[in-house]
């Protein structure tokens, strides 16, 4: 569900009406983006609260007052002096207050080794037009103190200076690493170019905010979406029942690509995973791929169709030499079939296979550039939304899903409501990402899950997989591989099993 800032509103009023108050709402909320905290920064350090005078900075407090309990050593920046705050947060303040520095200047600040978060407290949703120059003034150092110290950054419901229902920014707005948004997605959270601001979604749940109008056509992906989609699997299952994957990939220069997408499907629990390439491939990949993965030299790719596999994935790093044969399999197929890379490119100068396929089960996963070339064929959807191309390239086509990559994931498909991706962050912008994904979504489609479903689990568990490498590996955003993000998919799938997240 995904909600303007004036149906959030009415959802608290209608808490209200009922009883709830806005202290108890507060705790929770405060209570939730302690947990978010905690789980982009495990290990405490310095806490930098950015208050201004409304409820937005009583969560911040709430969680500061938590986070202390872990070892996080607490400072404050203050708008405006503590009387003319909202009442809550002035108590939160009053409560906190011995335990909590008051500092001038954040960036100049000597704090101790170690981690810096800054939370962000100076505006809420009910927040419109410019900021107030001692907010615009708080929200520029915040910016200043993540880029020059590199503090970890974490908005509260929305980024301060960031229109909630539309996306748009004001000067300075706040550029957030995680935004914990409290009860419901707004929907100016998922606006195209909002994602510079916002970065990660995580989702604070309010039990007493669960129930609320807005847009049923589109979800954000959270895990308690995600948590039943996972298969579970029977006590006497056996290998040919977790779904057999074949996978078109690889030729010589870009041996990687495959290695990657195999690396991926057996990852995401794919029974029997077969890389089929051309004979002259297969001598130098068969020794790279892991131990498990069965590699057949082909003659043709054509051939495939007489296998027995229940999904096929097609394209990454494979060439564009054999195209006749690639097109032949992506026209005939009758298997749910992962379409990427260059198998994308051969679609985008072949548009009539794609009028052909329109009933066939196949998800394309183009990044924005190949998007682009396959826009060639709809000259006017050029300058649409993401969202909006998204579903115009699904729409007439019943079987077709769209998997658009990016720092905002968009996925769609005819009749069914538009998925955002939430998790992921910079790091994963490095070659080979979109391979481990191939391979993922094709290990879930021969699970006989949906595509639509299967692209939504995907791109969430393949962004939980990066995050997971930062925090558990000790490694920097920069020094991610697409290796990393695959060797931690198993970590991402117990996470979402168990709620770990």
């Amino acid at each position: 569900m995904i909600v303007t800032c004036r149906q959030m509103q009415q959802c608290e009023e209608a808490a209200f009406a009922r009883g709830v108050s806005a202290a108890a709402l507060m705790e929770q909320a405060g209570k939730g983006i302690a947990n978010v905290v905690r789980q982009f920064a495990p290990r405490p350090g310095s806490l930098v609260l950015f208050l201004g005078k409304g409820n937005n900075a009583g969560d911040a407090l709430v969680a500061a007052r938590e986070l202390l309990a872990d070892g996080w050593k607490t400072h404050v920046r203050l708008s405006c002096e503590p009387e003319d705050m909202k009442e809550l947060p002035r108590r939160h303040l009053a409560s906190i207050r011995s335990h909590a520095r008051v500092i001038e200047d954040a960036t100049t600040f000597d704090f101790d080794a170690g981690p810096i978060v800054s939370l962000d407290g100076l505006l809420g949703i009910g927040a419109q037009g410019p900021m107030k120059p001692e907010l615009q003034a708080l929200a520029r150092e915040m910016n200043a103190l993540r880029a020059q110290k590199h503090a970890l950054t974490i908005a509260m419901d929305i980024p301060s200076g960031l229109d909630g229902d539309h996306g748009d920014v004001c000067e300075d707005a706040v550029i957030a690493d995680v935004t914990a948004v409290v009860a419901q997605i707004k929907a100016g959270l998922l606006e195209d170019g909002a994602d510079h601001h916002v970065g990660r979604i995580a989702l604070v749940p309010l039990a007493d905010l669960a129930k609320c109008e807005g847009d049923s056509s589109a979800q954000a992906l959270t895990p308690a979406i995600l948590r039943s989609w996972l298969p579970r699997r029977a006590n006497d299952m056996h290998k040919s029942e977790a779904g057999r994957v074949g996978i078109i990939a690889g030729s010589r220069g870009f041996l990687g690509a495959a290695e990657l997408a195999c690396r991926g499907a057996l990852s995401a629990g794919a029974g029997l995973v077969t890389l089929l390439v051309k004979e002259d491939v297969y001598p130098l990949i068969a020794s790279r791929v892991p131990a498990e993965v069965m590699v057949k030299p082909i003659d043709d790719y054509r051939d495939v169709l007489e296998m027995k596999f229940d999904a096929l994935a097609v394209g990454p790093g494979l060439g564009l030499d054999h195209e006749k044969e690639v097109l032949e399999v992506l026209k005939q197929s009758n298997l749910p079939v992962i379409v990427d890379a260059d198998a994308l490119t051969m679609l985008a100068e072949n548009p009539q296979i794609l009028d052909k396929t329109v009933k066939l089960p196949r998800l394309l996963t183009p990044h924005p550039g190949e998007l682009d070339r396959l826009l060639r064929n709809y000259p006017g959807w050029h300058g649409m939304s993401r969202r909006k191309v998204t579903e115009a390239l699904t729409e007439p086509a019943p079987g077709r899903t769209l998997l658009l990559k990016g720092a905002r994931t968009v996925i769609a498909t005819r009749g069914q409501p538009t998925f955002f991706n939430t998790t992921g962050h910079p790091g994963m912008a490095s070659g080979g990402m979109g391979d481990v994904l191939t391979g993922v979504c094709a290990a879930f489609a021969a699970q006989n899950m949906p595509l639509h479903r299967a692209a939504g689990l995907s791109a969430w568990l393949c962004g939980r997989a990066a995050e997971i490498a930062l925090v558990r590996d000790c490694i920097a955003a920069e020094s991610l591989c697409a290796g990393n993000v695959a060797a931690r998919l198993g970590g991402a799938l117990l996470d979402l099993k168990q709620a770990c997240f």
